[in-house]
């Protein structure tokens, strides 16, 4: 055992597989189970390879401070900055509790894998309410300029304008000096021909020509 302990590659499957279950509490739930799983892993890491009880202790609260970040960010703030934060104490801890470089860049390659696996778990277990706020402004962002681009081009009903291209039957014409996609009503209209709108759906712009 203690063999397999002094090779490198033992630092990422303990390191990888505590990020994992810790970071993976924090994101599904699992009621407690990858917590437990994820403390024993990562806690026998740093006992492992620490040489004294104080060196232990600190690099073991630092790991932690930084999982509580992300815990903080994603349940409270959901602004990302004290998640990055957070990552980047638990990679200066894995690293200096590593006993040569070699395991130091294992244990950091340990803690990558370990976040991607965690995020890969939403994909297929019950997620917590993580980053919600930041999830919720994107959407709200997004639907305000969706409902703004709707509104004006609501406002096109029955406006006059040209074609800009063939209309076969989707093209580009001109209104009031600016340019939409439109599609004809029921035929084909030439380049360079007045057409009138004769029906908004959303974004979607209906045209006739437009006949003296």
């Amino acid at each position: 055992m203690s063999s397999v302990i002094q090779m490198d590659w033992f630092v990422l499957i303990l390191v990888g597989i505590g990020t994992l279950l810790l970071l993976g509490e924090i994101l599904v739930n699992m009621r407690g189970i990858f917590a437990i799983l994820g403390i024993v892993s990562i806690t026998l890491y740093f006992y492992l390879y620490l040489p004294d009880n104080a060196t232990f202790i600190m690099t073991l609260i630092i790991y932690f401070a930084g999982l509580l970040l992300i815990l903080v960010d994603g349940k409270f703030i959901s602004d990302g900055t004290l998640a990055v934060f957070g990552f980047v104490m638990i990679f200066i801890s894995v690293a200096i509790a590593a006993p040569t470089f070699t395991a130091g860049l294992y244990a950091v390659i340990g803690v990558i894998i370990g976040i991607g696996l965690a995020f890969a778990l939403l994909k297929i277990l019950p997620h917590r309410n993580m980053w919600n706020k930041m999830t919720l402004k994107d959407r709200l962002t997004a639907d305000k300029g969706y409902s703004s681009l709707s509104e004006e081009y609501a406002q096109l009903q029955s406006q006059q304008g040209i074609t800009v291209t063939a209309l076969r039957p989707v093209g580009t014409i001109k209104i009031a000096d600016k340019e939409y996609s439109a599609v004809s009503s029921g035929h084909w209209i030439n380049k360079d021909v007045a057409i009138i709108v004769v029906d908004v759906d959303g974004t979607k712009i209906l045209v006739k020509e437009l006949k003296e």
